[in-house]
């Protein structure tokens, strides 16, 4: 089982998503959106099921193509239902303002441990950021956009020279795509 040699995977096309393959780019869109992305490997769609070739099927080639069919997996899940992220604000010595900026393309954080100068992370295309209090909603289709947002908010509010244990400020992942932390 260990040495089985993997030539092809097959995935499954939901209900309500529809597939396009040019080449090595693959196109999803669903009610929720259009995601597309290119692979280096070969692919076909037949049926209601995308298949996924290697030529030799060894080792390195069998993690690349579970990679691949989980980035598929999360395509095709993301144009059919959005993926939510929430962060939320923890202010213990001084209260921290957060806004999104006009453009929708960086969040802005404000006295962030009494600092004049505002912090910055910045937002990915197709995420739309929400701000309710202390609370941050981060919605994409896209999963690895929505992720690496939230993580750039989270890493703006890192602090470096300072005892941890004392200044527990910053604003924290506490949601990852519906799955609390």
């Amino acid at each position: 089982m260990k040495n089985e040699k993997v030539k092809s995977r097959e995935v499954e096309i939901p209900k309500g998503a529809q597939v396009e393959i040019n080449g090595h780019s693959l196109i999803v869109s669903g009610e929720k959106g259009k995601l597309s992305r290119t692979f280096k490997v070969k692919m076909e769609k037949k049926d209601d099921k995308i298949i996924i070739e290697v030529k030799k099927g060894n080792k390195r080639e069998k993690k690349n193509v579970s990679s691949i069919v989980a980035h598929i997996k999360n395509m095709l899940q993301g144009v059919q239902a959005y993926y939510e992220y929430k962060l939320q604000i923890c202010p213990v010595h001084f209260p921290i303002k957060v806004a999104v900026s006009g453009d929708k393309k960086e969040v802005i954080i404000q006295n962030f441990l009494g600092e004049v100068k505002e912090r910055k992370a910045k937002i990915f295309e197709n995420v739309n950021v929400e701000v309710k209090g202390d609370i941050i909603t981060i919605l994409s289709t896209d999963k690895e956009a929505a992720g690496q947002t939230a993580a750039n908010i989270e890493t703006a509010t890192k602090i470096k020279s300072r005892d941890r244990r004392i200044f527990q400020d910053g604003i924290f992942i506490i949601e990852k795509a519906g799955k609390k932390i």
